[in-house]
C-alpha cells in the first residue's frame, strides 16, 4: 500500500503546485507575480497590499441601479505588483465588484512584468495588441469586444466610471496623448503620420501634459520590438518637451538600438547641452563614438 499513497500523494502535490501564481525576480532582487493570477494569489502577495485597499474603499453612491447592466460583462485586470497604482486601484476595484454583488469569475487578472527586457509584458504576450502603456489597465468587454476601459486611475471615481461603462458611456481613458498616437499607428504609416506631421504635433499638444506620458508609450513599444513606432513618439516628444534632457536620452537609447549612431550621438550631445552632469549621456557618447571610429 506504501507505494499507492506516496503516487497519491505526489499527485496531489504535483496539482497544488500547478495552481501556485507563476514569478520572477527582477533587478532589485524583488518577487513579483507574472501572467494569470488569482484574487487570493494577489491577497498572498507582498506587506498585505491587496487586504489594506481592499478595506479601506467605501462607497460614495447609495444606490446602484445600473449594476444589472454588468452581469455579462467581463473585465480584464492588467496590473503590475511591483506598481504603486495597480495596488491601491485593484483591490478597490474588485470591494466595489463585490459590493454590487457581482461574480468575481468576470474577472480576469494578468499581472505584467517591469524591467527593460519585457516591460509591460505577459510570460505569453497577453498584452500583445491591447495598447497597454499604463497599469493597471481595465478592459471591459460584452461578447468578447471593448465597451470601454479604465487606465491607471479613474477618470471621476470608480462608481461613476464603471456606472458611465455600464450605461453605454465610458469616458475616454487617461492618457489622451498615448491613446491618440496608438489610434493614429492604427489608421495610418509611420510615414503617412511624417506627412502631417504639424498637424499632429498641434492635436497631441493640446492633449499632453507630462513627457512622462510619451516617453513611457515609447519604452512599452520599444521593449516590444516595434522600434520605428517608438521611435516616431520619441521624436515627437522632444519636440513637446525640447528642454528636457530626458526625452532626448530617451530618444537617443532608440535611434541607438536602431542603428543610427549618428543621430544618436546628437540626441546624447543635446543631453549634455541641457544637463552637463548627466553620466548616462556620457558613457553612451563614449561607446557610441568608439563604435564610430572603428567603423
Amino acid at each position: 500500500m506504501k507505494p499507492i499513497l506516496f503516487a497519491a500523494a505526489l499527485v496531489v502535490a504535483i496539482s497544488l503546485n500547478a495552481q501556485n501564481a507563476e514569478t520572477y525576480v527582477n533587478k532589485r532582487e524583488e518577487t513579483h507575480l507574472c501572467g494569470p493570477v488569482t484574487i487570493t494569489d494577489l491577497m498572498n502577495h507582498g506587506d498585505g497590499w491587496y487586504q489594506q485597499h481592499y478595506d479601506d474603499f467605501e462607497t460614495l453612491q447609495e444606490s446602484h441601479p445600473w449594476k444589472k447592466e454588468l452581469k455579462d460583462t467581463q473585465v480584464d485586470i492588467y496590473l503590475g505588483s511591483w506598481c504603486g497604482d495597480s495596488k491601491n486601484w485593484v483591490p478597490q476595484f474588485v470591494h466595489l465588484w463585490d459590493e454590487l454583488g457581482l461574480d468575481r469569475d468576470q474577472l480576469n487578472i494578468i499581472a505584467l512584468y517591469d524591467g527593460d527586457e519585457k516591460y509591460k509584458q505577459g510570460p505569453n504576450h497577453e498584452e500583445k495588441g491591447l495598447d497597454i502603456h499604463r497599469v493597471p489597465t481595465f478592459i471591459f468587454k460584452e461578447d468578447g469586444q471593448e465597451i470601454g476601459r479604465i487606465v491607471e486611475f479613474p477618470s471621476t471615481d470608480l462608481e461613476t466610471d464603471l456606472a458611465q461603462i455600464a450605461l453605454g458611456y465610458p469616458s475616454a481613458p487617461n492618457y489622451h496623448a498615448a491613446t491618440y498616437f496608438q489610434d493614429l499607428l492604427a489608421e495610418k504609416s509611420i510615414s503617412e503620420i511624417y506627412e502631417d506631421a504639424n498637424a499632429h504635433f498641434y492635436k497631441v499638444y493640446k492633449k499632453v501634459s507630462k513627457s512622462s506620458e510619451l516617453n513611457t508609450l515609447g519604452y512599452v513599444m520599444l521593449r516590444s520590438d516595434r522600434v520605428d513606432e517608438a521611435l516616431l513618439v520619441f521624436n515627437f516628444n522632444t519636440y513637446l518637451f525640447r528642454h528636457e534632457p530626458n526625452v532626448y536620452d530617451s530618444y537617443g537609447e532608440a535611434l541607438t538600438i536602431k542603428g543610427d549612431t549618428v543621430n544618436a550621438i546628437k540626441c546624447y550631445e543635446k543631453v549634455l547641452e541641457l544637463d552637463s552632469a548627466n553620466e548616462n549621456a556620457v558613457q553612451q557618447l563614449a561607446l557610441l563614438k568608439t563604435e564610430s571610429e572603428n567603423q
